[in-house]
């Protein structure tokens, strides 16, 4: 099969995956027993008249499965409904909001990425040396660590006691952010020719997204050496060493590039992860992204922007998905896309 249409079959195949997806979130969102019509109008205080508006405005008086209608026909136009927290359109609340979760998710891949695959390589083929007992170390306490203690300790250690990054804040307090090309500062700053920005973003992104990543660095050290291993201990391996080949190539030519496919895997799906899952650090480091939106919503029964943030995460995982299996391809030729 062609990789153009490869590509077309995996986008098609995301129309049932986004409509079970809505499927799922809207039923568990209408089964809390709760009453999202008052919440909006101020609570039990509310006047009764503001209360019945705004269920008819949300067609909450319709039967359930009207009501999936409705929101179905509004997603076919791209209309994600009105933010009854933000009284606005969902479309505008994530335009604004999620670059930022985008930007810290990018860094936070920049920093794991790079240092788990090398850490893993080395920790390999170091086997029962103490850099690799190290790594492991390293690994073990990325998996055990909560990414909210964390948080709170780099920002105890590294904010207060020795103040080298800032606290909260894609900017300093004080300082407006950059011309919005992209919503993401280190690039709109770069574009705009704003130096002083671009580094002040780049020093406010270094705390939240190695907070973010760490849990990754660990996944993805793990999995390399682990990978690494194995392949190391392949025939095809030992067939190149006795044919004499130097070290470096056997290892970065013949087995580094079958041993990082497993990782691939584990890298877009965590891609996909830290964008969906970035509430805690967004929360404790005052990040105005998507996970701090999401969160609120949630908060305030604010059910188009919940089903607004799933069906994007949906469709951010099932892209990681697609990109993932075309770097199969790349990676070892032996692989069919089917």
């Amino acid at each position: 099969m062609k990789t153009w249409e490869y590509i077309v079959r995996r986008l098609l195949l995301l129309i049932p995956v986004l409509l079970g997806v809505t499927i799922i979130t809207f039923v568990v969102s209408h089964v809390i027993p709760a009453d999202p019509a008052m919440a909006f109008a101020g609570g039990p205080k509310a006047q009764p008249e503001t209360i019945e508006r705004i269920r008819s405005e949300l067609h909450l008086d319709e039967p359930v499965i009207v009501q999936y209608f409705y929101y179905l026909n509004d997603l076919v136009h791209l209309n994600l409904g009105k933010s009854y927290l933000e009284n606005r359109p969902v479309t505008d609340c994530i335009a604004q909001y999620f670059p930022a979760t985008f930007e810290l998710t990018i860094f936070a891949m920049l920093i794991t990425v790079p240092v788990g695959i090398i850490g893993g390589i080395i920790s390999a083929i170091k086997r029962d040396k103490p850099i690799d007992h190290i790594t492991r170390f390293i690994a073990i306490v990325g998996y055990s660590l909560p990414i909210f203690w964390l948080a709170l300790i780099l920002q105890y250690l590294f904010a207060y006691q020795i103040p080298i990054f800032p606290l909260e804040g894609r900017l300093p307090i004080g300082i407006s952010s950059p011309p919005s090309f992209t919503g993401l500062y280190v690039i709109d700053s770069l574009l705009s020719g704003d130096f002083v920005k671009f580094g002040q973003s780049i020093y406010h992104l270094i705390m939240p997204a190695f907070t973010l990543g760490f849990a990754t660095l660990a996944l993805i050290l793990r999995m390399t050496r682990s990978s690494m291993l194995e392949t190391l201990g392949m025939d095809y391996i030992r067939t190149a060493r006795a044919k004499g080949l130097p070290e470096k190539e056997v290892i970065y030519k013949h087995a580094l590039r079958n041993a990082l496919v497993p990782t691939v895997t584990v890298i877009g799906l965590q891609f996909g992860a830290l964008l969906a899952g970035a509430v805690l650090t967004e929360t404790i480091f005052n990040w105005p992204g998507m996970g701090r939106f999401a969160a609120s919503a949630v908060l305030a029964l604010d059910f188009n922007s919940v089903m607004g943030f799933t069906i994007i995460v949906a469709i951010i995982y099932v892209t990681a998905n697609l990109v993932v299996d075309l770097l199969y391809g790349i990676l070892d030729p032996r692989v069919r896309l089917e």
